[in-house]
């Protein structure tokens, strides 16, 4: 099996993201390659709200091996749509 690319790394980020976190893809707002793999960082809506600009959006980091399997994530921060104030967890 081919090695993935930048652009298979982002759809497969893409599907990761909303088949283990459960929640809609927003966007990629980084992705690197790295010794062992690749980090990516994908927002997702973590809540919807009204006016949208209240939106909750959850940042989040992926690491995956070589040949794009996931191997971890975890949460960076919690922030409105509207702005660039984060939210912070209790």
């Amino acid at each position: 099996m081919e090695k993935p690319n930048l652009k298979d790394m982002l759809r497969i980020a893409r599907t990761s993201a909303e088949e283990l976190l459960g929640k809609r893809f927003e966007s990629i707002s980084s992705i690197s390659r790295t010794e062992d793999g690749w980090i990516v960082n994908v927002e997702v809506l973590e809540r919807r709200a009204i006016p949208d600009t209240q939106d909750i959006i959850g940042r989040y980091e992926m690491s995956f091996d070589e040949n794009g399997d996931i191997t971890g994530y975890r949460r960076m921060e919690l922030r409105h749509r509207g702005g660039l104030e984060r939210i912070e967890e209790e």
